[in-house]
């Protein structure tokens, strides 16, 4: 009930007031960035969504955040490491999520919903087993049971266990307690990695069960 008729309502009602309300946030981080990494102050990558039950595929979409890094390149023009373009400055937008914010305009579109598993790159998806692949039977959301319970602190495959039971057990409370957690560890700045937003390690499979 709640899953197929209440929750992408609920999605569009408290994106668009999140908008309305955040809209002088939003205009002072764009300035920040601006400032402190140039343009464009949006970034933007494709990933993917819910699996599409004509296709059996999950439906790639443009995701949008803010700026974090820089984009210098060595002496061959290649982009230096993550790890390098990653200022203090892209390091506190990540600690306190103001980096994802722009999402909310992936959730009003219905490319994402404001709890779900979070959007990953599209080239992890050879790499998910079947019972990883689950994660992509719902929206991704803003905020999810793995970033309510540990972050970036936890190993990828007890992400994607606790990916799978979120969406095997979905429900308003659960919904309720997953933003309400997630709002305190923000607040209290647990599970971003050694006390800062560093990059996370790519996901290389889990090496059984592909």
């Amino acid at each position: 009930m709640y899953q197929h008729y209440i929750k992408r309502p609920l999605d569009i009602i408290l994106s668009g007031l999140a908008l309305i309300i955040l809209s002088p946030v939003f205009a002072i981080v764009a300035i920040l960035v601006r400032m402190k990494l140039g343009s464009p102050v949006l970034f933007t990558q494709e990933r993917p969504g819910k699996i599409d039950p004509l296709t059996g595929k999950e439906v790639i979409f443009r995701l949008y955040k803010f700026r974090s890094m820089t984009n210098e390149t060595d002496e061959n023009g290649e982009l230096l490491p993550k790890e390098l373009r990653l200022t203090q400055f892209g390091k506190r937008l990540r600690s306190t999520s103001l980096d994802e914010l722009p999402e909310l305009i992936n959730i009003l579109k219905g490319d994402m919903s404001i709890v779900g598993p979070r959007p990953l790159l599209v080239k992890y998806l050879p790499l998910y087993n079947e019972h990883q692949r689950k994660r992509h039977l719902v929206r991704p959301g803003l905020t999810g049971y793995a970033q309510a319970n540990g972050r970036n602190a936890i190993s990828w495959e007890e992400k994607f266990d606790m990916d799978v039971r979120y969406v095997e057990n979905i429900s308003f409370r659960m919904d309720a307690a997953i933003i309400i957690k997630t709002i305190l560890t923000v607040l209290k700045r647990e599970g971003i990695g050694n006390g800062t937003a560093d990059v996370m390690s790519e996901f290389r499979g889990s090496g059984h069960g592909e």
